[in-house]
């Protein structure tokens, strides 16, 4: 009998079926169901019965996502790609749910963009694990940063919902490995006047940090984070840093004509020898952010044009 790929042996798959003699009585195994074509239409019979840990066969129209899944963003080409992936090789990891519920459906606890790619791949059924433990919404998380990463949106709105139940921002940290200055951060995320967000949300600067940074430009200088944001290009945190170090030194700049050139050759000066220590070290820094200061000393230079 020729093995489905989620079943082989290789490195990346789970060894997650138990023996037939674990089963209950009358149960089949998946083994058993391998060699099976599979039916044109999956039955809505009675729950597929199985101990906690071993994987079995269950038709996917009798399995649900959980609504509190802290992802919500499945980005069409990533689903696509693993679709392309289920059916050159299968599904290699079983999808993990509860045991179902009192009118035979299933409701998934790890594996919703599985679930996804073999829907749009044509399964009609999938391997799946059962979990009897209550769903851990911080194991949620650890298992989408792991696998796919949670955008910073995403992310934003679980620690929302946690913070909502009487969660401090000290517990959350904790419990997702990260300082608490980053949670902050995150949760600024939600309340974003509409030029930042829709910056984010256009992937032109998705870094809390960064956002944190341009929303406090744009509270002191909103020219300097307009100007910023009417770009098409990536918002890094070398540009925000270079605009809000402008609004420092508008606020310390002398006056007078003879004071105001001294300052600007003397600032000059300065630059020229930061431009100096740059071009040294440009390998460390990336295209984008090289990209913004070429941009930034052009608007400079055009000052006196």
């Amino acid at each position: 009998m020729r093995m489905p790929s989620w079943i082989k042996a290789k490195t990346e798959q789970l060894d997650l079926l138990e023996s037939e003699a674990t089963l209950p009585h009358g149960q089949e195994p998946a083994s058993a169901l391998l060699g099976r074509a599979a039916p044109s239409k999956p039955p809505a019979a009675a729950p597929v019965k199985g101990d906690a840990g071993c994987a079995l066969l269950v038709p996917l129209n009798l399995i649900d996502e959980d609504p509190n899944n802290p992802r919500t963003d499945f980005p069409e080409a990533e689903i696509a790609a693993l679709a392309d992936d289920i059916r050159e090789r299968g599904i290699l990891e079983p999808i993990v749910v509860h045991p179902a519920d009192t009118s035979g459906r299933y409701r998934i606890h790890f594996g919703a963009m599985r679930f996804r790619a073999a829907r749009r791949a044509g399964l009609e059924a999938v391997p799946v694990v059962f979990r009897e433990a209550l769903a851990d919404p911080y194991a949620q998380v650890a298992e989408n940063q792991k696998r796919h990463g949670l955008t910073p949106l995403d992310l934003a709105r679980f620690i929302r919902a946690r913070a909502d139940t009487g969660e401090s921002n000290a517990t959350i940290a904790k419990r997702l490995a990260m300082d608490i200055t980053t949670v902050a951060h995150h949760l600024e995320l939600l309340d974003l006047p509409p030029e930042l967000d829709a910056a984010m949300k256009s992937g032109r600067c998705t870094s809390p940090k960064t956002l944190h940074e341009l929303n406090k430009l744009h509270l002191s200088q909103p020219e300097d984070a307009r100007a910023l944001l009417a770009g098409d290009g990536d918002i890094t945190r070398a540009a925000v840093a270079v605009a809000r170090a402008s609004v420092v030194a508008k606020r310390k700049a002398p006056k007078t004509a003879a004071s105001l050139l001294t300052y600007a050759n003397s600032a000059c000066a300065r630059l020229e020898q930061t431009l100096n220590g740059i071009e040294q070290r440009k390998h460390e820094l990336s295209e984008s952010e090289l990209s913004a200061l070429r941009q930034r000393l052009v608007s400079l230079a055009e000052h006196l044009a």
